[in-house]
């Protein structure tokens, strides 16, 4: 078998498919698994720069901002992300504060920055900025390590846990949180390999 730039392998079963392009609001499904491998949305690469940009503003308000507030008497705690981070930048529990600031804060930032970087000149007719590729595949690349939902679980957790033993009140950088891992899946389902690296090479040779 030849290399060729019309085959895509579908990304659950490895197989290959042979694509000549895609119609207009047409979805093309893996006919092994029925996975969806190309779809065209020209308005998607827009609602992904869109929602990424979103996301950075409200990591802005996650990393600086009040993410919980615990009350128990006169005991009145609060702290960000951040701040709680670096709590644990001693000691045996530095690789904690670490491991936290690097999966919750640095990668999905990194993301979400590589995102905008690769595309946002496309979503506005321009030719990409340099290095766009790299950073398409840095995005794709550092998307099972940035654990925003993971992270909202053990905050479910937690609260579960304390609410019988302090009164707890979410700050603005909780629902923040929230908002970001809700935006994330939306903007996971914009994606498409096939159509977006298409783009990218179809705007880089212009």
């Amino acid at each position: 078998m030849t290399p060729s730039d019309d085959l895509v392998c579908c990304p659950v079963c490895d197989t290959l498919h042979e694509i000549h392009g895609v119609e207009e609001g047409k979805r093309l499904r893996c006919v092994r698994c029925n996975t969806v491998i190309a779809v065209d949305r020209p308005e998607a690469i827009v609602r992904i720069v869109v929602l990424a940009t979103t996301s950075l503003v409200l990591m802005f308000i996650v990393i600086f901002f009040p993410f919980l507030e615990l009350r128990n008497g006169v005991f009145d705690s609060r702290a960000s992300v951040f701040e709680t981070a670096m709590t644990f930048n001693r000691g045996v529990m530095a690789p904690l504060a670490i491991a936290v600031t690097l999966f919750v804060i640095v990668l999905p930032v990194t993301r979400l920055v590589s995102f905008v970087w690769a595309l946002g000149p496309l979503s506005f007719d321009r030719p990409p900025l340099p290095g766009a590729a790299f950073a398409l595949r840095l995005a794709e690349t550092l998307r099972p390590w940035a654990m925003a939902e993971i992270f909202m679980i053990g905050v479910a957790v937690a609260l579960v846990k304390l609410g019988d033993l302090a009164t707890l009140a979410m700050g603005p950088a909780f629902w923040s949180f929230a908002a970001i891992v809700f935006i994330t899946a939306l903007q996971d389902t914009q994606l498409s390999k096939y159509s977006i690296w298409t783009a990218l090479d179809t705007a880089s040779q212009r």
